[in-house]
């Protein structure tokens, strides 16, 4: 892209974020994110976040960094497994049109119908012709979804090239890591360039001014998530709730309830 370019041009990157720093700043993000969340519901908001983005981009990172503080039944997450027969015999779009948002909450799409433009069309899973349709289609369906009132926001997360190779071998060497990297990684790996000509098409074709792409760099995965986190404060209006004081009642006394004598089974404390 030519962003990248221009970063080298201009130097190097700055140095990686510390966790510290990091926290710190996640800290107040999270603190805005519950007062947003209040806004959704008391005023009846819909909001749709999109994230995309190669394997390793940090997707999953940023997601559970936006996510991690709020209510699961307000800010939703949807991560699609591969399509049942049924499904496959259904206009694409109808499963995730499913997962829209209702009143009060806000839906967050990990990878979504843009799997099609993406990973289907790289791999070759999806007819060229059927991809060139939803090119055509995703930008009208789009539209449709904002105007009925809905928020939508789409995230591209930028990792570069010698940025994942570095991530998909440290997930090869660590077992906690092995489970994310699957034999559709390895794949895709060696097609960085499709990737590339992938995303340049769907940029053209669907990036337009009621559903632009917004593209965080997340080579730094601290500073990508913050960015995406302010960004998403920014795009959503909001403001504080008032809310009551809280203020606790006084416990019951006990009365005359007695501890049981039953033996209940206790998890052993290797801790």
């Amino acid at each position: 892209m030519k962003g990248d370019k221009e970063d080298k041009a201009a130097g190097a990157a700055p140095e990686k974020m510390k966790r510290k720093e990091y926290e710190a700043e996640l800290e107040k993000l999270h603190v805005e994110l519950v007062k947003l969340q209040l806004w959704v519901v008391a005023k009846g908001l819909k909001v749709c976040v999109v994230f995309e983005g190669r394997d390793t981009a940090g997707k999953g990172g940023a997601i559970k960094a936006l996510t991690e503080r709020v209510s699961p039944r307000v800010f939703r997450v949807v991560a699609l497994p591969a399509p049942t027969d049924r499904e496959k015999s259904q206009m694409y779009m109808q499963r995730y049109m499913a997962h829209m948002p209702a009143a009060g909450e806000v839906v967050i799409f990990d990878r979504s119908w843009y799997n099609r433009a993406g990973v289907e069309r790289v791999m070759e899973f999806t007819p060229e012709a059927k991809v060139r349709r939803f090119l055509q289609v995703a930008p009208l369906m789009e539209k449709a979804i904002v105007e009925s009132g809905v928020v939508l926001l789409k995230y591209w997360l930028e990792v570069s090239e010698a940025e994942q190779t570095r991530r998909l071998k440290e997930r090869a060497n660590d077992g906690r890591k092995l489970w994310k990297l699957s034999p559709m990684d390895l794949k895709s790996y060696g097609r960085w360039y499709d990737y590339s000509r992938a995303r340049d098409d769907m940029f053209a074709a669907t990036d337009t001014p009621y559903a632009p792409w917004y593209v965080a760099r997340t080579d730094d995965k601290r500073r990508g998530r913050l960015n995406i986190i302010r960004h998403l404060l920014d795009r959503v209006p909001y403001k504080e709730v008032p809310l009551e004081k809280i203020k606790f009642p006084k416990r019951q006394k006990i009365g005359d309830y007695v501890e049981p004598d039953y033996p209940i089974k206790y998890v052993k404390e290797h801790y």
